[in-house]
């Protein structure tokens, strides 16, 4: 009998995750997400980055924010942990692309306002359940490019992805949830 080896898959830290047109979970319907942290064993965690919320910390927080981030805009990061509020920085790597950095405490001298987001809830999978995920197709996966990640393409930033995928994403991407309806 062939020994069979199980495909370790691979880590998905620093990739986005794009729905899947035909994804009908209100949580994910046309997400752009980025997967922060990825182990096989220990599941994953990441934030949708194209559902700004229109308000900034100052909006939110009673008390006063640290230095800088009154004006930082707050996005819906995802399903879990909806009751906290949670800063990243995105930062990047020559070696390793993109990275979210959780610790932000205030701005400094050296510091890019421009990649402090702020995020109301996150995405978490389970050991196993993004690779299942993937096996069905539910996820369309990308590297994260600097251009797409300006705060004024992000709203927009699903349908761009689905546009340059080609014209039948183009067409899937414009079609409405409900075709009854139309």
């Amino acid at each position: 009998m062939r020994n069979r080896r199980e495909e370790v898959p691979p880590n998905l830290t620093g990739s986005l995750l794009i729905a899947h047109p035909s994804m009908l979970d209100p949580n994910f319907r046309r997400a752009v997400l980025f997967v922060s942290a990825h182990d096989p064993n220990d599941g994953a965690m990441g934030v949708i980055l194209n559902r700004p919320l229109d308000k900034q910390v100052s909006d939110l927080v009673s008390d006063t924010p640290p230095d800088g981030l009154a004006d930082v805009p707050v996005f819906l990061g995802g399903p879990v942990g909806k009751n906290q509020l949670m800063f990243a920085a995105f930062e990047w790597e020559d070696a390793n692309g993109l990275k979210l950095n959780h610790n932000v405490n205030g701005f400094g001298a050296g510091d890019d306002p421009a990649s402090i987001r702020a995020f109301v809830g996150y995405a978490g999978w389970s050991a196993g359940q993004l690779e299942a995920e993937m096996k069905q197709k539910a996820w369309i996966l990308q590297k994260p490019s600097r251009a797409a990640l300006t705060p004024d393409r992000l709203p927009k930033l699903w349908f761009e992805i689905m546009r340059g995928l080609g014209p039948w994403y183009k067409m899937l991407a414009a079609a409405p949830d409900d075709p009854s309806l139309n």
